[in-house]
């Protein structure tokens, strides 16, 4: 009963969280028959759990099941926090040691993707309130800070700070750091990026 008290409080939050960003959701029914990612991640619900509980084979099963379904696949070792709206969600994948964290937006062909064979954290972490752009690529055990906005076809190979937007026009290389009050601007050192990373500030 536990688990189905949780799963309805996350149905009812996500329901909230589109219809909150997605002008063109005019119902909760439109929301619950008609949007493919709230299918997929009802599935997800109960993938993680057998996943978690010793049952991989039965896991990866179900989540094939809402792959043919939606066209979205979901490790069932994924973690996946509340509120993720996956925009049209066709060819998103999202790999088995991924953390997903609250209120997150990924658009269609977004890839959570991993860098190494081994049995290690191989997949990104995606921090509060990100927001990933079609087609973009985030590859390997880094972490996308929070309220990030990354544009699309991108390839990301490296962690990226908090607040930052990312333009789709030069892939990798152009950051832009939204002005912050009566602070002056961090260095590059200081925000732990590559020397040859390009940055603008508004």
């Amino acid at each position: 009963m536990r688990s189905l008290r949780e799963l309805w409080a996350k149905i009812q939050y996500n329901i909230q969280r589109v219809m909150d960003s997605d002008p063109a959701a005019t119902s909760v029914w439109m929301v619950i028959w008609t949007y493919p990612h709230m299918t997929a991640l009802f599935w997800h619900f109960f993938a993680h759990r057998l996943y978690k509980a010793g049952w991989p084979t039965l896991a990866r099963r179900v989540a094939l099941h809402s792959r043919h379904v939606t066209g979205i696949e979901i490790h069932p070792g994924a973690t996946i926090g509340k509120g993720l709206f996956i925009d049209h969600g066709m060819g998103v994948v999202i790999g088995e040691t991924a953390i997903v964290g609250d209120n997150v937006t990924l658009f269609h062909q977004v890839t959570l993707g991993g860098m190494s064979s081994q049995k290690v954290k191989r997949h990104p972490t995606i921090e509060n309130e990100v927001l990933i752009g079609t087609g973009t690529k985030i590859l390997g055990d880094i972490t996308i800070g929070a309220r990030t906005k990354i544009g699309c076809n991108l390839v990301i190979k490296h962690d990226i700070p908090e607040d930052m937007v990312i333009f789709e026009t030069d892939p990798e290389n152009m950051y832009v750091r939204k002005p912050r009050r009566n602070s002056k601007a961090p260095t590059k050192a200081e925000k732990k990026l590559p020397e040859d990373y390009i940055e603008y500030y508004i």
